[in-house]
């Protein structure tokens, strides 16, 4: 109903008549519309994660468990395309409780996080102590980064979208890779610091 009409159009009256259930008892599991978008932003999540397990059970690079979980995201996110490109306007104002920074939406993006905390804790490459603590949390947003692009992604199958994290992947795995090397680890710091100012 939400691709249908629009977020805005869609009331929770139409929504109980269409499940078949009373007024009352749709509010009852759910007392708002944005309440079905933080349920839908958790079993999105839910999937990602059981998407994923087979590349990090199995995978010890970072850049192929990056990439592939990545490309899980992609892909288990193809039904909601059409949705997310109407909704998306919502979920980009900053002070509206469905964008993924806000507060409500924090178990859905501390369980995204802990998936790319995953990925880091599983890897066998080297790289800098002080960057594997805040690495999760940075390919989160470049993960929102990818959100952005797909939203936008016309391509055929988002084949653009793939295409992205197929270029992106191994430069974010050089970078990562050269930062525990003695050349690099000032400027490694002096990155962390300001990560921590601007999150400050």
């Amino acid at each position: 109903m939400f691709r249908e009409r629009g977020f805005d159009a869609t009331t929770m009256r139409a929504i109980a008549a269409e499940a078949g259930v009373s007024v009352g008892n749709a509010y009852y599991y759910f007392d708002s519309k944005e309440a079905l978008i933080q349920a839908y932003y958790d079993r999105a999540q839910a999937e990602h994660e059981a998407a994923c397990m087979a590349y990090l059970e199995t995978e010890t690079s970072f850049a192929a468990r990056l990439s592939g979980v990545l490309r899980e995201w992609v892909r288990v996110s193809e039904p909601y395309h059409e949705f997310a490109v109407k909704f998306y306007k919502h979920a980009a104002e900053p002070t509206n409780p469905l964008s993924p920074f806000s507060e409500q939406s924090s178990p859905a993006r501390e369980a995204s996080i802990a998936i790319y905390r995953q990925v880091v804790e599983g890897s066998r490459d080297r790289m800098n102590a002080e960057l594997r603590e805040e690495l999760p949390e940075l390919l989160w947003l470049l993960s929102m980064g990818m959100v952005l692009f797909w939203v936008h992604d016309t391509s055929p199958g988002c084949a653009r979208t793939y295409r992205l994290i197929e270029v992106t992947v191994p430069l974010v795995d050089r970078l990562v890779g050269l930062s525990h090397l003695p050349g690099l680890r000032g400027i490694t710091k002096d990155f962390i610091a300001a990560v921590h100012e601007l999150r400050a």
